[in-house]
C-alpha cells in the first residue's frame, strides 16, 4: 500500500487528560486530543490531515509521551517549526514537545514495540488539592515489597483475561509484559508497567487487582491461580483515570 503524499511528521505529545474525552476523535462534539490537534493542523494546512496516534487513552487519562504522525503538504516549514506553530494554536492542556520528519512508512501505532504507563498514588497522608488532578488518594500505605512480589508474577507472555473489560474487543488477550514495578518518589507511590500492548483499561485493572490482593494479604500463589483461571470476577476494581499517564512509546526503528 502506498503512503499518503507529503512529508511524514512525527510528534511527541503531552496532555492533561482531565478535560478531554480521551484521545480518539468522537461524534457529538466531544472534546478529544486527536480532534483538537487535527483542528489546529487544519488551520495550518487549510485542510484537515489525519493524525495517527500510538494508542488511545481514555477520558481523564494523561500523557507525557504520546506519539503521533501525520503527512503534511507544507514543503517549506522545517519539521521542528511545527512545535511553536502548533503550540500557538493549541490550548494550555495540550502541548507538542517535539516534531521531526520521519521515514515515509512510519506508523505511530503499528511500529510501536512497547508502551509504558505510570500511575501515581498519594498514600497514607492528606493529598494536596493540585495532586488530586494527577494522582489517586488512598488512606493507607500499601506494602511495596508485596506489591512487587505480585508484579513479578505478571512478567513475560501472559493471558491477561483476568484484567479484561467485558467490552474489550481484542481477538487475543495475550500480552508480553516486560516491566511491572512499584517505587516511591518524593512521597508518591508510582506504579510503572511496560508491555507490547494493553487491553482496554488493563493498566487500571492490573493496579486495582494488585492493591486489592495486597490489602487482603493474599499470598502470591492466589494471584497465580487467578491468572490461570482468567475470570474477571477474581480481579480487583478498575481504578479511575486521573492517576494514569501514557509515559513512553518505544519503536523498533527509532
Amino acid at each position: 500500500m502506498n503512503e499518503p503524499a507529503g512529508r511524514n511528521i512525527r510528534l511527541l505529545i503531552a496532555y492533561d487528560g482531565t478535560d478531554f474525552s480521551g484521545w480518539q476523535r468522537q461524534d457529538g462534539g466531544r472534546r478529544t486530543v486527536q480532534g483538537v490537534l487535527e483542528a489546529a493542523l487544519e488551520k495550518m494546512h487549510g485542510a484537515r490531515p489525519s493524525l495517527t496516534g500510538s494508542g488511545r487513552t481514555d477520558a481523564g487519562v494523561h500523557a507525557a509521551g504520546q506519539v503521533a504522525n501525520f503527512y503534511t503538504s507544507l514543503k517549506n516549514i522545517p519539521a521542528e517549526r511545527f512545535v511553536p506553530a502548533l503550540n500557538g494554536l493549541l490550548p494550555r492542556d495540550l502541548r507538542i514537545l517535539e516534531a521531526r520528519e520521519t521515514r515515509p512508512d512510519f506508523h505511530a501505532r503499528f511500529d510501536a514495540k512497547a508502551r509504558t504507563y505510570r500511575y501515581y498514588l498519594v498514600c497514607g497522608r492528606a493529598a494536596l488539592p493540585q495532586e488530586l488532578r494527577y494522582a489517586l488518594h488512598i488512606r493507607r500505605r500499601p506494602r511495596i515489597e508485596r506489591l512487587n512480589e505480585y508484579g513479578r508474577l505478571l512478567l513475560g507472555e501472559r493471558d491477561c483475561s483476568l484484567f479484561a473489560s467485558p467490552r474489550d474487543s481484542s481477538i487475543s488477550r495475550s500480552r508480553h509484559i516486560s516491566r511491572c514495578l512499584f517505587f516511591v518518589r518524593q512521597d508518591t507511590l508510582i506504579f510503572e508497567i511496560t508491555a507490547n500492548a494493553f487491553l482496554w483499561k488493563m493498566v487500571r485493572s492490573v493496579l486495582g487487582t494488585l492493591l486489592s490482593f495486597e490489602e487482603r494479604d493474599l499470598p502470591p500463589g492466589t494471584l497465580s491461580d487467578a491468572l490461570n483461571r482468567g475470570s474477571r470476577r477474581l480481579a480487583g476494581p478498575t481504578l479511575p483515570g486521573q492517576g494514569l499517564f501514557l509515559w513512553k512509546i518505544e519503536y523498533y526503528r527509532d
